[in-house]
């Protein structure tokens, strides 16, 4: 759980609408009585108004978020960097908050398919059948935007990515907000958080208000699909399957076409600052006793199944990971964190079974790893 202001000096000292915001009950302003312009950019404090997601504090942070303000909140996926995505100047805050490149495309949150229309220009019969299927859920569609949707949102480009999410509190700060751009709440290019607490950490007061709505169910990203060509085609593997989504179909996702733009497709990518290498469980531990030996502290990320056969010295640590890509997905971004702040030399992670299920998790840790060569 955050820590509301814990940085900020006594209670004495914070703005009334401060004091008011560090409780969960529905006693001091209601939404039509906040100012939230209040909240931005306050002197002397140290991280966001970080919030339980109260009916009261969901419906301040939409009335932040409708006056430009950047809210940090839970989704099912990953904790998602709010703004409105018609408000062009507070997208723009949204990629100088995060260091986002200005070509790099946002995911529109919507509260309801029904939404869909306002957003995409066309919306083929495929697109209506995931959306019926799987929204709200982790699924990101690509469609023609519509002629109102900013640059700034897609990248320049002529397509919009949209999605659902599925978890109450998103849905209740979209119902009050409106759309949302929401790319995950980290630095660009790091570990996405899946935690109220990850937010604070990383982001501190660089955003008006954090929702803590608890740990996210699934733990990676959605899954994003273009519908731009003849075929659906995978983009980004992600919270739900290929395999689910071909049975929805009837027929298999195309290749990536050339020259689409979507979130997560950089090479290096949701990587922790410690260098990550993913490696067979054999050479996983050849490795950590040559480092080891070396006079480098090193973690190991592996199954169980594995674990008898690493090193058991000291400078060696061992994490055991779960056996099924579900369990595996929900804490691995949480993992990377806690032992990205332990001063290690290297993650060494044993690579992923060969398994469609885990292609989320193997595409997540093949992005961490780019760059980082053994030395």
């Amino acid at each position: 759980m955050c820590t509301a202001l814990a940085k900020s000096g006594t209670a004495g000292s914070r703005p009334r609408l401060l004091e008011w915001s560090l409780t969960s009950t529905m006693t001091g302003p209601t939404a039509a009585t906040l100012r939230p312009e209040l909240l931005m950019n306050l002197p002397g404090t140290r991280s966001p108004v970080c919030l339980p997601a109260t009916a009261a504090n969901i419906a301040a942070a939409a009335a932040c978020l409708r006056q430009g303000g950047v809210v940090g909140f839970p989704t099912e996926t990953v904790y998602g960097l709010g703004a409105a995505a018609t408000n062009i100047e507070a997208v723009q805050r949204v990629f100088a908050i995060k260091g986002r490149p200005p070509e790099h495309p946002l995911i529109v949150h919507l509260a309801s398919r029904d939404w869909l229309a306002d957003w995409a220009r066309t919306i083929p019969d495929s697109a209506v059948l995931l959306a019926e299927h799987f929204w709200p859920g982790p699924l990101t569609l690509v469609l023609p935007r519509q002629p109102h949707v900013p640059d700034a949102v897609t990248g320049g480009q002529a397509s919009v990515a949209l999605r659902v999410p599925a978890h109450p509190v998103a849905l209740q700060l979209l119902e009050a907000a409106g759309a949302l751009v929401a790319p995950s709440a980290n630095r660009f290019g790091r570990i996405s958080p899946t935690t109220a607490e990850h937010v604070q950490d990383e982001l501190g007061d660089a955003l008006d208000m954090l929702l803590d709505g608890g740990p996210c169910e699934i733990g990676v990203e959605s899954t994003v699909i273009s519908l731009l060509g003849d075929a659906p085609a995978l983009l980004r593997p992600g919270g739900i399957s290929v395999a689910q989504l071909e049975a929805v179909l009837g027929r298999p996702l195309a290749a990536a076409p050339q020259g689409v733009r979507a979130p997560g497709r950089l090479p290096a990518h949701y990587a922790p600052a410690t260098p990550l290498e993913v490696l067979p469980s054999a050479q996983l531990a050849q490795r950590a006793t040559a480092l080891a030996h070396a006079g480098q502290r090193v973690s190991l990320l592996v199954f169980a199944a594995s674990d008898a056969g690493m090193p058991t010295m000291p400078g060696v640590h061992r994490e055991i990971m779960p056996g099924d890509a579900i369990s595996y997905a929900r804490i691995l971004y949480a993992t990377l964190r806690r032992l990205d702040a332990q001063g290690f030399a290297a993650l060494l992670v044993e690579a992923t079974p060969d398994n469609p299920a885990w292609l989320a998790i193997s595409d997540r840790l093949a992005r961490a790893a780019f760059g980082t060569l053994p030395t």
